[in-house]
C-alpha cells in the first residue's frame, strides 16, 4: 500500500515522502496514529501543491535576505568604548553590543547570528560577518572609537 508520511517514522520514511509499505502496517499503525495518509490522486496533488508553496516561500525569504544583506553591507556600526594606551580597550565589544546598535538603526539582527570569534579588544575598524540566512552572509564594518 502506498502512503504519504505526515511525520518522520524511524526506519520507514521522512515527512512528505511517498513510499510503499505493508498494508497491515499502514492500516494498523501509520493511518491509526496519523503518521501517514493513503497516497491517492487527491492527496498526492495536495502534497505537490504544499511543496510548491514551500519552494515559493523559501525563494521569497532568500530574496528578502539578499536585500537585507545589501542594506547591512552599506552600514558602518559606530561604537564608543573606554580605551587605554596603545588603543587597547578596557573592556571588550561583544556581539550583543553590535546587535543593540543595529537595532537602534532599525535593523534587527539576532546576536547569535553575528559571527565574532572573539570580542573586539582594540580601537579601529573591523569587518564582522552576520549570517542572515543559511545561504546569505553579510559583512558589516564595525568602527570602535575612544569614549
Amino acid at each position: 500500500m502506498k502512503v504519504i508520511f505526515l511525520q518522520d517514522v524511524k526506519g520507514k520514511g521522512k515527512k512528505g515522502e511517498v513510499k510503499n509499505v505493508a498494508e497491515g502496517y499502514a492500516r494498523n499503525y501509520l493511518l491509526k496514529n496519523n503518521l501517514a495518509i493513503e497516497a491517492n490522486k487527491g492527496n498526492i496533488k495536495d502534497l505537490e501543491m504544499k511543496k510548491e508553496s514551500q519552494n515559493k516561500k523559501a525563494d521569497q525569504e532568500l530574496k528578502e535576505a539578499e536585500a537585507f544583506k545589501e542594506k547591512l553591507e552599506n552600514t558602518t556600526v559606530e561604537l564608543k568604548a573606554k580605551a587605554g594606551e596603545g588603543g587597547r580597550l578596557f573592556g571588550a565589544v561583544t556581539s550583543k553590543q553590535i546587535a543593540e546598535t543595529l537595532k537602534k538603526m532599525k535593523m534587527k539582527v539576532d546576536k547569535r547570528k553575528i559571527e565574532l570569534d572573539e570580542p573586539i579588544r582594540a580601537l579601529g575598524y573591523r569587518n564582522v560577518d552576520i549570517k542572515i540566512h543559511p545561504k546569505v552572509t553579510a559583512t558589516v564594518k564595525v568602527h570602535v572609537t575612544e569614549e
